[in-house]
């Protein structure tokens, strides 16, 4: 143990292990070393100590928690710098440290009897903010009068901490007189040598004139309602039943539990009868609060309610709380008699003289006195007040409430009922709110006052016979509903019987309505200008009329809900034109194919639009090409952007370039809309997903690449159902990684499921799972695509959507194999003959005679120009569906161009007729070589 110097009047006293009181000194030794507490030592300093001990704390430790935000309005403060300031005149010339903490042990004040000693002293024990709380500081006065709740005294080895060891301290609690409750502590701390017992009577006194200044800041007639009570319980004192303030009846109450307690009895006083409640408490127990009609000398009507705790012993000792020996204002009357007052117990004044302090027998030596009371004043005040404070507490919590409920989310319809469920029951009985239908479409209205739709009707009962959500509602021009939108103040109709306007309006139900309602607040919602409704608030179950304090509630209310409503107007119309965007930037309907039967669904979030998109998109040979995409991002960007990438991928795929061919180029693409973006920073990044399927009825066969994008489902014609393994990809807009496609052969009767990953990505859901359901609800081969549409919808997407979806559903065919024909020729020019006989064979088995003339030239033309130029083995396939397409494949990637021929050129002219007599023709590369195709339509065939 460390040894410490303290110097008093320039000697130097030795402290610690040589100093004299041996016996703390070596009990404190044997404790810190691990051993028991010897029986010697007093019973508050031994508790303190095991506390210490179960709390970690280290003697050694120097350094004590710091608050820079002290709270220097407190009441405590000012009522105790005059008394301190006082003290310290008392004590000028000695080492004597005055100070004031709060009920959470932090020094407010300090003071000194010698100037040089705020110098000398280390920065804790001359500079307000550190905190003294037993947890933090160990045993110390101000920690263990908060703890022990009364007067105490530590003296030298005492101290859990070293560098107290050469000191001494006394320490009071400082109570609300009215409350009872600890609103700090007085401190005295000063060398041992100081010591002197004169100092418990000094600051009891100075204690007391703290409380007396505390009981100055509440008003005469409360200070009146207090002696009353007082008076009341010195006869009950004599008697031998005695009261103790609630800080002593719940040492351990939750600030929740006393602010529960505090409004119930404010409740109670308000009601002025004599009545009990029971009270749960946040740790199991119940309090008794009774309340006590009482009239003062002055004849001041009010109320005493009084907390009385169950019959079971309380975790620590109770004390009674001290009273002061005089209460400011009060006459100065001869006690008539002297009460005996039980140790422990508090003195109670007989009628002129109020209570006296009373140490319990035992608080200062260590011995437990007898068993403390279980009832104790609460709170004094009068009935009017407390209704008063009562309902301004409840509005405050009402507009508390209501700041967190109105407006959760961008919904008009939804918002203007937040305000309808905040304002039921605890300002009004029933509410209707009617909007125009303008601004129910995100629109400014331009009749606001005759283009009204009742879109809110909430209540306490649902049998009111309001107008039903829904209908047009007309207000004449005395209705209070019109006056107030007129005028743009909130119209009071106290009693509904005597409102002209209102009953003329709805005779019908006018009888009705008065027999559940009598009184009506009309209040204009207006924001930034706009007239958005009008809210209607009625009384019915409460006799009391509504008042000002009611209408003006009302128009607080309804000004917060009118700002969120159009918030969510504003949304509202910013949505619509978003999604009339991208709705345009869609397809508006499918093409005319036979390859496959398509079904598709888009979903926009609930909160915002965003970019997916979907397409068909019918290719040469009879193929047809499916994709699916998703713009990071939502809003109006987004959609923009997404019209952009679904153009351009639309081209790509209709030059016939294979699906990972099409997701380079947009991935060219969205990189250079990036760059080329002159607003764009870091943070708003274009990028995109992409899926693209070819499918092709002649071979049903299907190649697939993706961009970062969920892979597709595939549900053969058993119903096996499985997600395509394609390599993922990288989103678009990365730049210069590979796509690589895969090829799947897909039965004629499977079903191809594209999707975007709103479908089964939400941040409150598991995708695995997710993906079971997809699989459970795709298992149904024989379902149309609609119907698989419509299923997946239902049973798969979130209820609430946070991002959009895009569904696209293909069920595959197959080109019936009589409906082709093919044949693979030599690089002759005399197999041409042969060709056009062979094709004129097969258009008369089909039926086509009249498109044989076309078909003729455009085969002659194409297998010419495909021996003549290009190379290898010609292959002549003729396709009968909806149209005609006649393609010549060979060796060869050199194609064809189109060209106008002069009229000297002996040639040039095949194409330019072949473009003539086709209704479209185009070049299709392969892996080795390519294809020219011409289609012919057949309709006049």
């Amino acid at each position: 143990m460390r040894r410490s110097v303290v110097r008093s009047g320039g000697a130097s006293t030795p402290t610690g292990r040589a100093t004299g009181d041996a016996a703390p000194v070596r009990s404190r030794e044997r404790f810190l070393e691990g051993g028991p507490v010897d029986a010697g030592v007093r019973t508050p300093i031994s508790d303190s100590w095991q506390r210490c001990r179960s709390l970690g704390l280290s003697p050694d430790r120097s350094d004590l928690p710091f608050r820079a935000d002290l709270d220097l309005e407190a009441r405590i403060v000012g009522a105790a710098v005059p008394v301190l300031d006082r003290l310290r005149d008392r004590f000028a010339g000695t080492r004597m440290n005055i100070c004031v903490a709060d009920a959470q042990g932090t020094v407010l004040l300090r003071r000194f009897g010698e100037a040089s000693l705020a110098r000398s002293l280390p920065a804790i024990q001359r500079v307000p903010g550190f905190v003294f709380a037993e947890q933090f500081a160990g045993t110390n006065g101000i920690g263990l009068a908060l703890a022990e709740r009364r007067l105490v005294h530590v003296y030298g080895a005492e101290h859990f901490a070293e560098r107290a060891q050469g000191s001494a301290c006394r320490a009071l609690p400082v109570r609300d007189p009215l409350s009872g409750r600890i609103e700090g502590v007085l401190c005295f701390g000063y060398p041992r040598s100081y010591e002197n017992p004169a100092l418990a009577t000094i600051i009891r006194k100075a204690a007391r004139a703290i409380e007396q200044r505390l009981l100055g800041h509440s008003s005469a007639r409360e200070r009146a309602l207090l002696r009353a009570y007082l008076d009341t319980e010195a006869e009950a004192a004599v008697s031998g039943h005695h009261t103790v303030g609630l800080d002593e009846l719940a040492l351990t109450q939750h600030p929740r539990d006393r602010a529960i307690l505090m409004e119930k009895a404010t409740e109670l006083i308000s009601f002025a009868q004599r009545a009990a409640v029971q009270v749960p408490l946040s740790d199991g127990r119940r309090v008794t609060l009774m309340s006590r009609p009482m009239t003062s000398a002055t004849g001041v009507q009010g109320v005493a309610i009084e907390a009385v705790l169950p019959d079971h012993a309380p975790r620590h000792p109770l004390v009674a709380p001290r009273h002061i020996d005089a209460l400011p204002d009060f006459p100065a009357e001869a006690a008539a008699s002297r009460a005996v007052v039980p140790a422990g117990a508090a003195a109670v004044a007989a009628p002129g003289r109020a209570a006296r302090n009373v140490t319990p027998v035992g608080a200062e030596d260590g011995r437990p006195g007898p068993a403390p009371p279980s009832r104790g004043l609460l709170l004094v005040g009068e009935p009017e007040v407390a209704r008063h404070a009562l309902a301004a507490r409840r509005r405050l919590e009402l507009l508390s409430e209501a700041s967190t409920r109105i407006g959760t989310t961008l919904d008009v319809r939804r918002t203007a009922r937040e305000l309808a469920e905040t304002a039921v029951p605890q300002l009004a009985d029933y509410v209707t709110i009617d909007l125009p239908e303008a601004v129910l479409r995100g629109e400014e209205s331009a009749d606001p006052h005759g283009d009204l739709l009742r879109t809110v009707v909430h209540g306490i009962r649902d049998d009111c016979p309001f107008h039903p959500v829904g209908k047009r509602v007309d207000y004449g021009p005395a209705t209070p509903q019109l006056r107030c939108l007129t005028s743009g103040e909130a119209v009071l109709e106290p009693d509904l019987t005597a409102a002209a306007g209102w009953l003329a309006h709805d005779p019908e139900h006018t009888a009705e309505l008065l027999a559940r309602v009598h009184s009506l607040i009309a209040v204009p919602l207006v924001a930034r200008g706009v007239v958005l409704g009008v809210a209607a608030f009625y009384r019915g179950r409460d006799p009391v009329p509504f008042g000002d304090d009611d209408r003006s509630l009302a128009l607080e209310l309804a000004a917060r809900a009118a700002l969120s409503i159009d918030n969510a107007r504003r949304y509202t119309r910013e949505r619509t034109m978003v999604l009339a965007l991208q709705r345009s930037l869609l397809p508006h309907g499918l093409p005319d194919q036979d390859a496959v039967d398509v079904a598709h669904r888009y979903l926009p979030a609930e909160s915002d639009v965003g970019g997916d998109w979907y397409d068909v998109i019918p290719l040469s040979g009879t193929r047809i090409g499916l994709m699916v995409g998703d713009v990071v991002g939502h809003g109006m960007l987004s959609a923009a952007t997404m019209g952009r990438l679904r153009t351009a991928a639309r081209s790509f795929a209709e030059l016939d370039f294979p699906p990972d061919e099409v997701l380079t180029h947009l991935d060219n693409l969205v990189g250079r809309l990036d760059r080329e973006d002159p607003a764009a920073d870091t943070t708003d990044i274009i990028g995109a997903t992409c899926l693209y399927a070819v499918y092709d009825p002649t071979t049903q066969r299907c190649t697939m690449a993706r961009a970062g994008h969920p892979p597709p489902a595939v549900v053969l014609p058993d119903g096996t159902v499985s997600f395509a393994e394609l390599p993922a990809g990288p989103p678009l807009g990365l730049g210069g990684l590979p796509f690589e496609a895969v090829e799947t052969d897909l039965p004629a009767g499977s079903q191809l499921v594209l999707y975007t990953d709103g479908l089964i990505e939400d941040r409150h859901r598991d995708v695995d799972r997710v993906l079971d359901q997809l699989r459970v609800a795709l298992a149904h081969p024989g379902r149309t695509p609609e119907e698989t549409c419509q299923v997946v919808l239902n049973s798969v997407a979130p209820a609430h959507p946070s991002d959009d979806i895009a569904l696209l559903v293909a069920r595959t065919h197959a080109l019936d194999p009589d409906r082709i024909a093919t044949w693979d020729l030599e690089p002759d020019p005399a197999v041409v003959g042969e060709v056009r006989t062979r094709a004129l064979r097969r258009l008369a088995d089909w039926g086509l005679d009249e498109a044989a003339f076309a078909v003729e030239l455009m085969l002659s033309e194409l297998v010419t120009n495909a021996i003549r130029h290009g190379s290898g083995p010609v292959r002549v396939r003729l396709l009968h569906g909806r149209t005609l397409i006649c393609e010549v494949c060979d060796a060869s990637n050199t194609a064809p161009h189109l060209r106008r021929a002069a009229s000297t050129d002996e040639g040039g002219r095949g194409l330019f007729l072949v473009a003539q007599l086709a209704r479209s023709w185009g070049t299709r590369y392969l892996p080795q070589g390519k294809v020219i195709w011409a289609e012919c339509g057949l309709d006049g065939v």
